[in-house]
């Protein structure tokens, strides 16, 4: 009788035991992730650090400015490989192209030229001297004209119709990230030497305000948040990503970031923030949330800091400098869902 009540007391424990197992199994479950890694383009002998990238939509070109290796590659993503590799360049770091005039412009910071290439067959067809340091590059949709930051504070205009230089911004150092907010005329732009974001009137260039910054320092990437009319920054030392008014600049929210971060987006289809940074990481954050709350810690590689975003082609791309265990190559990221 009493082994007949405990083989009972054990046949009932087992029991209890079998919805614990099977909810713990389903509890390690590996979520779906956001960013999926769709594949790896190749870039050749390409040495030292990547900096920007642009895109030619019509042709669905992607171009990247490989500023150690002093060349710029163009990807076809149609083919997933490099078809044409401009030489010659000198430090190569800002790169935008133009659809109206079928231009690509690339920002050289070790002489400061902005150089200009046909769109068909990567001919040079201009140069513009800006002096030092020529930088990130903006394109405004509406004008067509080319916003390059330069030198030790100033925003260079560039006519595309004439391909030349028809008027300068003067900022207070040396600018990093820079964004167009068309919504209230203004042109929002790191200063980190100044431990601020300055605010230009787009139209004449004016200073309209500086933002002082509470956190530490070093904010190099930038990114409008057009629907929620937020500029967001991310700052370096410590990594901290930061929301700002974009009317006011009165602070919204200020989130741990991962380190070393070059680039920054937001995925408006999604109510997301990608950020990429050198420490190994893109940190994906929850736009729609008032804290900016951090939905994913996708690793990369160590020094993978630049990448670009296109919503119209839904996927970010990340610029992967070689290393011991990983050739020079773009990482091809489809987010999800």
């Amino acid at each position: 009788m009493k082994s007949m009540k405990r083989i009972t007391l054990l046949l009932f424990a087992a029991a209890m035991t079998l919805p614990l197992v099977a909810t713990r199994s389903v509890a390690q479950l590996p979520e779906t992730p956001l960013l999926n890694l769709e594949g790896k383009i190749a870039l050749g002998e390409v040495k030292g650090r990547i900096d920007h990238m642009a895109l030619d939509p019509l042709r669905s070109r992607l171009f990247v400015a490989e500023l150690e290796n002093n060349s710029l590659g163009v990807v076809d993503l149609m083919a997933r490989k490099v078809i044409h590799i401009i030489a010659g360049l000198t430090e190569p770091q800002g790169v935008g192209y133009e659809p109206s005039t079928d231009t690509l412009y690339v920002a050289n910071g070790g002489d400061g030229s902005v150089r200009l290439y046909r769109g068909a067959d990567y001919a040079e067809t201009g140069r513009i001297d800006l002096g030092d340091d020529a930088d990130n590059i903006r394109i405004d949709p509406t004008t067509k004209r080319v916003l390059i930051g330069y030198g030790r504070g100033g925003i260079a205009t560039i006519d595309p119709a004439t391909r030349t230089k028809i008027a300068d911004f003067p900022l207070p150092v040396h600018p990093e990230g820079f964004q167009l907010d068309r919504s209230n005329n203004q042109i929002i732009v790191n200063v980190p030497r100044a431990r601020a974001i300055a605010v230009l009137d787009s139209g004449s260039g004016q200073p309209k305000a500086l933002w002082r910054v509470k956190e530490s320092g070093a904010n190099f990437p930038m990114a409008l948040d057009e629907d929620a009319q937020r500029v967001l920054v991310a700052f370096r030392t410590p990594g901290r990503l930061a929301a700002f008014s974009a009317r006011d600049g009165e602070s919204v929210a200020s989130v741990e970031l991962c380190g070393d971060a070059d680039d920054l987006f937001v995925d408006a289809k999604r109510g997301r923030v990608y950020v990429s940074c050198g420490e190994g990481f893109i940190d994906v954050f929850d736009a729609r949330a008032g804290d900016y709350r951090r939905l994913a810690r996708v690793p990369t590689v160590r020094g993978a800091r630049t990448s670009y975003f296109v919503p119209s082609v839904d996927r970010l791309f990340l610029a992967v400098r070689a290393a011991s265990l990983e050739p020079a190559a773009v990482w091809v990221y489809r987010p999800a869902p």
